[in-house]
């Protein structure tokens, strides 16, 4: 039975419109044109603290007792609730203790820090931190507010549902969302499906921690988590039973995404859309770039990119990770001549194949005369480029040792 309804999610827009603000649909011309569909994006990444989750964290505080409130408030997040929850005591004049992992990205260490709360790290992933904020909890008394398995929370994160069949016009075929312990997708699709019965709702997770994906398998709550991912506001081992019930009922279908899949998405964005968006921000991207998802010609689309809270130097590596899964980064190690000009050989054949160096290092082989060991990375168009300089490199006379 559900537990959230349409009316919950009206009264939480009532509720938070003066906190929250209404995010941007903003078309993607390249996807619409790969897919065949006409695909939107819901621009949470543009909301207040960088995520949906100011959604429901205000909601859930503005229904709290006064008695709740005085008791100060205290929650467990991957990040994103951790910087709702900050601003939204904030305003109420409430004291917040945060726990997160220890593997949160400093960027939303530090926002959380930023918006008045006490941050404690705990643990890997968001569950490891929900234990230990269970445990505060129990010491100090404060009132828990959980980040997805509540009735306040979810009604908020469905305030999204509403402004997208506002922005365009009722005419939604599917709305793609990302999961983690499933609040964001639980509201929507409670909303969705409530304005329109034939609404698709397709969640998609990490193949590394596919807990919902493996719920929705079981009929029951699973716990699930494989390694470590850089979709960290995803990053939830067991989902929420109450988020459950309502994803089983109204949830069309669940996907999961490679961490690969993950870092071109996030990529894609930057590059076509000009957004930046967090792992979990990108996997909806990745759904419909990797075909987890194909949609129908003409079907229209809104992929929910839910953050864009990623630390810059993660967001460095992440690139630096799409670019050579795509070709556009090629690395490899050889052997060179130890003489004047060694080095001139070798990158004579690379440039005359336009390929840019982008490092080279050198290093001699133990005790070995005669030769250096080279390690070069270029910047390449696509994977038909790569196999053009490797076998240019080979024809030129030098052994390609490892890529």
């Amino acid at each position: 039975m559900t537990k959230v309804t349409l009316q919950d999610i009206q009264e939480a827009r009532e509720t938070i419109k003066d906190i929250v603000k209404k995010t941007d649909v903003l078309e993607s011309v390249k996807l619409s044109t790969m897919t065949g569909a006409n695909v939107f994006y819901k621009c949470e990444n543009l909301q207040k603290t960088g995520s949906f989750k100011v959604r429901g964290a205000c909601n859930k505080i503005a229904n709290l007792t006064e008695q709740e409130k005085a008791n100060g408030v205290i929650a467990s997040s991957a990040g994103n609730h951790a910087q709702g929850v900050a601003l939204g005591a904030r305003m109420s004049g409430i004291k917040a203790t945060i726990v997160m992992p220890a593997t949160a990205p400093l960027a939303k260490v530090t926002a959380t820090k930023g918006y008045g709360a006490e941050v404690v790290l705990n643990g890997l992933v968001y569950d490891d931190a929900y234990a230990k904020a269970v445990e505060l909890q129990k010491e100090s008394g404060a009132t828990f507010l959980h980040p997805f398995n509540d009735k306040y929370v979810m009604a908020g994160q469905g305030t999204i549902a509403l402004e997208i069949f506002e922005q365009l016009d009722n005419k939604v075929d599917t709305i793609v969302c990302p999961i983690g312990g499933g609040g964001i997708i639980a509201g929507i699709a409670v909303a969705a499906k409530a304005l329109n019965p034939n609404v698709k709702i397709v969640g998609v997770q990490t193949s590394n921690i596919p807990s919902m994906k493996e719920s929705m398998e079981n009929g029951k709550v699973t716990t699930a988590f494989k390694a470590a991912t850089i979709a960290d506001g995803i990053a939830v081992k067991t989902p929420g039973d109450m988020t459950f019930e309502i994803i089983k009922e109204l949830v069309d279908e669940v996907v999961v995404v490679e961490e690969s899949e993950i870092a071109q998405g996030m990529l894609f964005l930057v590059e076509n859309q000009k957004l930046v968006a967090e792992g979990s921000g990108a996997v909806s991207t990745a759904a419909l770039l990797s075909g987890k998802y194909i949609p129908a010609k003409d079907e229209n689309v809104v992929c929910v990119i839910s953050g864009g809270n990623v630390d810059v130097n993660t967001l460095y590596r992440v690139i630096g990770t799409a670019l050579s899964e795509e070709g556009r980064r090629f690395t490899f190690k050889t052997k060179i001549q130890d003489k004047p000009g060694g080095l001139a050989e070798l990158t004579k054949v690379v440039s005359g194949l336009n390929a840019n160096i982008l490092n080279a290092n050198m290093s001699r082989l133990g005790n070995a005369l005669g030769s250096l060991f080279l390690e070069i990375e270029l910047e390449t168009f696509n994977d038909g480029h790569k196999v053009e300089i490797k076998e240019a490199v080979e024809k030129a006379g030098f052994e390609i040792i490892e890529m």
